[in-house]
């Protein structure tokens, strides 16, 4: 990304309005159900996840505008940064996610990572990645050619810390899916239930978790890819990319995560929130509340 070879641009096209209207509407319909889902069930953990999908609605809000205003620059730096930003917050709270799927299972002891040091490691690093991709972007939003090139590459360094984390997150989940198959818990045998052909379970949390992650990962690569290419790149230069690659990939995010919301498994979310701090769980009490939920739905 040489700057003698070309001039920075802020589009290389004019924005779609149509677009960026509907995934900005798209985004408000999923981010609203998982608030409601959020208020209703009281899963503390999946806050980011919501503000990721707000900064998404930010994100192509300030897009729909800059189809009025393209030399802008402040509009510019909204829409990237916004849009750029909420896959961190989504990883936040997938990294949570599966600690306590650990934790609900009583399978600490088949994790490959500690589960008192799981969430800390993951979720420091996404946070290293959003400061890196928030630093990036507040230096493109610079003026100066040479710090928007600048910008760009601390953005793609930011996007391989992702890359770097998410992939150690994904072959941990994995591990543990096999190790408890192989060795299963009272636990895990005794929390299996299917809707169809469907689980509705923790097996099927730890494939709807797969599921975002894959999403993820190819939305990074993309963006990884793009970045790298430069403000002159063939990805930057072509909308269709944007909207097929990180726009309808998180948009699909969000959908899988409201179809199967951790707290169909994860009911007892405020029994795991008390004892994960302590780095054990208090399987009776679980139990206890899991009874009395089916209790009173059978009342």
């Amino acid at each position: 990304m040489s700057t003698s070879n070309y001039k920075f641009v802020l589009y290389h096209y004019t924005p779609t309005l149509a677009g960026a209207v509907i995934f900005a509407a798209l985004f408000s319909l999923t981010t609203a159900l998982h608030l409601f889902q959020r208020i209703r069930t009281h899963t503390e953990y999946f806050t980011p996840f919501i503000v990721g999908g707000i900064f998404q609605i930010i994100g192509y809000g300030a897009r729909a505008v800059s189809h009025f205003h393209t030399q802008n620059t402040t509009i510019y730096a909204m829409q990237n940064l916004f849009v750029l930003l909420a896959p961190t917050l989504y990883a936040a709270s997938i990294y949570m996610v599966l600690g306590r799927i650990i934790i609900f299972l009583h399978g600490q002891h088949l994790s490959f990572v500690p589960v008192q040091l799981m969430t800390k490691i993951f979720v420091l690093g996404d946070v290293l990645s959003f400061l890196l991709q928030g630093a990036g972007g507040g230096i493109m939003s610079s003026s100066l050619q040479n710090s928007m090139v600048i910008g760009q590459w601390v953005i793609v360094a930011g996007l391989c810390v992702q890359l770097v984390f998410f992939g150690a997150f994904l072959t941990s989940s994995l591990i543990f899916h096999y190790q408890i198959n192989q060795s299963p818990t009272s636990e895990s045998e005794s929390a299996i239930s299917s809707c169809g052909f469907i689980p509705r379970d923790w097996r099927g949390l730890l494939f709807a978790l797969y599921s975002a992650c894959v999403l993820i990962l190819i939305r990074s690569v993309y963006r990884l890819i793009e970045f790298s290419q430069g403000n002159n790149g063939y990805l930057i230069g072509h909308e269709v990319f944007l909207y097929g690659f990180d726009a309808t990939m998180m948009f699909l995010v969000m959908v899988v995560m409201n179809a199967f919301h951790p707290s169909v498994v994860l009911r007892s979310n405020e029994a795991v929130n008390t004892e994960e701090s302590k780095q054990s769980l208090n399987i009776s009490e679980l139990r206890e509340i899991r009874c009395n939920s089916g209790s009173a739905s059978n009342v």
